[in-house]
């Protein structure tokens, strides 16, 4: 593959001029750019790591070689405005939820699959969820996903909302109705806030039909470094036109984030952008032709693809259709030398991505075909999630006074912290709501042994 794009990546071209002038460098950080810090085991990597200099630019201050990185990635992904983060698609959600936050409703619809950070970004906004549940597949002991209908109903309940937020996809590759949730929102005058972490890759598939943005959210955040060739911590923050203007998102970002943000993060999303733009659209094309052969050739296990709207290129098993629970194969395929992105009771996701060739799918391939089958575990739906009732805000019970007790004896307190445990990555309890005592015996069984409790 070739390698030209590198010279369209204005960022890098700047740090890679400073760093190949070899300047005394009297600046963090700490190891002043010495290629043989740390026994070189980093290698060419600390020349690489600088600091905001007269040619370096400023992240949240942008106005060179940065903001043309970002203003390349805004015309690659069809943006009105991209904003790089080296705080990972945190910083990207807590920036989200900050745009949002301004106005006078104080209520934003979240998906319940909401990630963590978007609940702790909700408490230190003073924001307030009202949960929509999502609707599981038929078939399918997958989470599922909300529909418009279910979050339609939630905005004329609440009678005025911030935002709607939802995840999509999901960890298992599952995909929301971006389309049908964006023209609910529409309806109702209010901004879409997608959380696609797991789907930057989705632009380069289809024309980039997939991918939330074109499909009329306002806001999305792609966690970059997940599924492109982005070092860790490395996301987009996707700005549709008309919604929010680059100061404001700058402004918004640089409350959450870190004022030293780092080079070699940043570089790596100019690059990935740079990539993308000459190699994305085959190389996930091909990817996608990889992963159909290798479930045509799970088939006669019994291993079909999930059901329902799905990321084509990420693969999610059902391994309870060959009598294994999800930890059982992923032992199993540890043993083969294959390491997998996760596993639940009954599933596990593998993350293939364009740099696995031929030979790596191979492998997989016979790895995943040598499973010792068993008798199939009866396939059940997605197991019904009680709907905790809401005592106090989120930021409410953060601040309140807490202790730490056995969840046995968490029965009727109110909770001081989230719980999400996957399966099935859906908060089973948010801070600020009340534990039952059929929630408590249920986080039991998810292994969770203790809570934090208001006081």
């Amino acid at each position: 593959m070739s390698s030209a794009f590198i010279s369209d990546a204005p960022l890098y071209a700047a740090v890679r001029a400073y760093a190949d002038a070899h300047p005394l460098r009297l600046h963090t950080p700490g190891h002043a750019g010495h290629t043989d810090a740390l026994g070189g085991v980093l290698g060419a990597l600390p020349a690489l790591d600088v600091t905001e200099l007269p040619g370096t630019d400023s992240l949240f201050e942008a106005d060179g070689p940065i903001r043309a990185a970002e203003e390349k990635a805004a015309g690659a992904f069809g943006a009105a405005h991209t904003l790089f983060s080296a705080g990972g698609a945190t910083l990207c959600i807590q920036a989200m939820l900050r745009l949002v936050s301004r106005g006078k409703e104080r209520r934003v619809v979240l998906a319940r699959g909401a990630h963590r950070s978007a609940i702790h970004a909700l408490a230190l906004l003073d924001l307030e969820p009202v949960w929509v549940w999502p609707e599981p597949l038929p078939g399918s002991a997958l989470p599922g996903v909300v529909s418009p209908r279910a979050v339609e109903r939630a905005l004329d309940i609440c009678g005025g909302a911030a935002a709607v937020y939802v995840t999509s996809p999901d960890y298992y590759g599952t995909l929301a109705d971006i389309a049908g949730l964006a023209a609910v929102c529409r309806e109702h005058g209010v901004p879409l806030l997608v959380d696609g972490a797991h789907g930057t890759h989705l632009h380069y598939l289809d024309g980039g039909a997939r991918h939330p943005l074109a499909q009329g959210a306002a806001l999305v955040c792609d966690s970059a470094h997940k599924t492109l060739p982005v070092l860790t911590g490395g996301a987009y923050l996707q700005i549709a036109g008309g919604w929010f203007s680059r100061g404001e998102a700058k402004d918004a970002m640089a409350l959450f984030g870190s004022s030293s943000p780092s080079y070699p993060i940043l570089l790596s999303l100019d690059l990935a952008r740079a990539w993308g733009e000459q190699h994305g659209a085959p190389a996930f094309a091909a990817l996608r032709v990889r992963v159909d052969a290798l479930y045509g050739r799970l088939a006669p296990l019994g291993l079909p693809p999930p059901p329902g709207p799905r990321d084509p290129v990420r693969i999610t098993l059902d391994v309870g259709r060959i009598g294994l629970s999800g930890a059982e194969a992923a032992m199993w395929l540890r043993a083969q030398g294959v390491s997998i992105e996760m596993h639940d009771d009954r599933h596990i996701v593998l993350l293939p991505l364009p740099l696995h060739g031929d030979a790596d799918f191979a492998a997989l391939g016979d790895a995943l075909v040598s499973f010792p089958v068993k008798d199939a575990v009866p396939a059940a739906a997605a197991p019904a999630l009680e709907h905790p009732s809401a005592v106090m805000t989120p930021g409410s019970a953060l601040r309140a006074p807490c202790e730490r007790l056995p969840v046995e004896q968490a029965a009727g307190r109110v909770a001081a912290e989230g719980c999400s445990p996957c399966p099935p990555g859906i908060p089973l309890v948010c801070p600020g709501e009340r534990v039952s005592a059929s929630l408590a015996k249920t986080l039991k069984t998810y292994g969770v042994n203790h809570l934090h409790v208001i006081k």
